[in-house]
């Protein structure tokens, strides 16, 4: 039975606070989802702000937050923070190792001020190693763990997942999972303590399926030829004959059999279980779908369990039915944007505000947290 909402809150985390150390990708984006869920998120800001290279106005991982600025480097900057620390449940900072300590707001200060402090630390290469003190971005991070090499085709350079595998899902995700697994504790414990969510371990994480089907034998240590990565010809992408695409994901022998009626290659269906033959598959799909359009192969596959869907571009997402009809984007301040997630029953979460701009909280949060000294002029 569904369980009716919450009156006066907005999302499972409400009433946890969380200072965020103003940074860049996954620092922000993993406190956007924590402020997702409901949690009352201030966002420290150094004077000018976090240079980004777009409107901070339309920096949606900034939504759902509340922004203050501190100049950590002025004599009272750090007692500003630690104030803050000491009324939060949960401290996010994504500077190299070393460099909160080095500004006075490192985990042994915000402890001394709130032993119940959950401090997540988000870096690519982790707080200790060889590589923690130098540089990096999200592509030198997955490509030493192994899951760059995965992808692209065998004959190609590994292709580039944007950031989304390093910087949000090895990093972000597995910052907020550690941090609230660490909240947790500190409730039942009265204890804090230090998250240290490093890119490339969460990233080595994430392929922990494909180690197993590697050491079983069912994986080959060389991209585009295995069952998931582009291998197989019956899960990858085919131009359509308007230039578009679409993605097949036919894996079980009935989807599979499903896909080949749709698409009129049933005499194909023994190639399923035959790799010999998948090279000759390959070539028969694709010539079938450089007979339609992506709209037309769509019609065809809808309403099937063949697995196939049409690659869409970012613009276009929102407007899928299927997505339209989840409510899987929303519309803020004028702003398309992916809606929060994941859902909940009783306490559903929303997106509250726009983008917080840097200093536009300071006389709420001074009220709300009772710290009048946040109210200073750092000018």
């Amino acid at each position: 039975m569904a369980t009716a909402p919450t009156q006066g809150r907005h999302g499972p985390l409400t009433g946890v606070r969380v200072v965020e150390l103003a940074g860049i990708g996954p620092g922000p984006f993993a406190a956007m989802l924590l402020a997702d869920l409901g949690a009352d998120v201030v966002r420290v800001d150094r004077p000018g702000g976090t240079p980004l290279g777009i409107d901070p106005a339309r920096d949606l991982t900034n939504r759902n937050k509340r922004s203050v600025i501190v100049d950590l480097k002025a004599a009272d900057g750090p007692a500003r923070v630690l104030d803050l620390a000491a009324r939060a449940d949960i401290l996010v900072e994504g500077y190299r190792p070393g460099v909160a300590e080095r500004l006075g707001v490192g985990p042994e200060a915000c402890h001394a001020r709130n032993p119940r402090l959950v401090y997540g630390r988000m870096t690519g290469w982790g707080q200790h190693g060889p590589l923690a003190p130098r540089a990096g971005h999200d592509i030198a991070y997955i490509a030493v763990t192994g899951t760059l090499g995965m992808i692209g085709a065998p004959d190609q350079p590994p292709a580039v997942p944007a950031n989304l595998l390093g910087d949000y899902a090895g990093g972000a995700l597995y910052l907020v999972v550690g941090v609230l697994a660490a909240l947790h504790h500190a409730r039942e414990t009265g204890t804090g303590q230090v998250v240290d969510a490093a890119i490339v371990d969460g990233t080595a994480h994430l392929s922990t399926m494909i180690h197993a089907m590697l050491a079983a034998g069912a994986w080959q240590d060389r991209r585009g030829v295995n069952l998931l990565d582009g291998g197989c010809p019956y899960y990858g992408t085919y131009r359509t004959s308007d230039g578009a695409y679409m993605a097949v994901g036919a894996l079980e022998p009935r989807f599979h059999d499903e896909f080949l009626r749709l698409l009129g290659l049933s005499e194909h269906a023994g190639a399923h279980t035959d790799p010999a033959r998948w090279d000759d598959l390959r070539e028969a799909v694709a010539a079938r779908f450089a007979t339609r359009t992506q709209k037309e192969w769509t019609e065809v596959f809808e309403s099937s369990d063949a697995c196939v869907a049409p690659v869409l571009s970012l613009r276009q997402a929102p407007h899928h039915p299927h997505l339209a009809a989840r409510g899987t984007f929303t519309d803020h301040a004028g702003l398309t944007q992916p809606a929060p997630a994941p859902r909940f029953s009783a306490t559903p979460t929303a997106v509250r505000s726009a983008p917080a701009r840097p200093g536009d909280g300071t006389a709420a949060v001074a009220r709300d947290w009772d710290l009048p000294a946040l109210l200073q002029d750092d000018a």
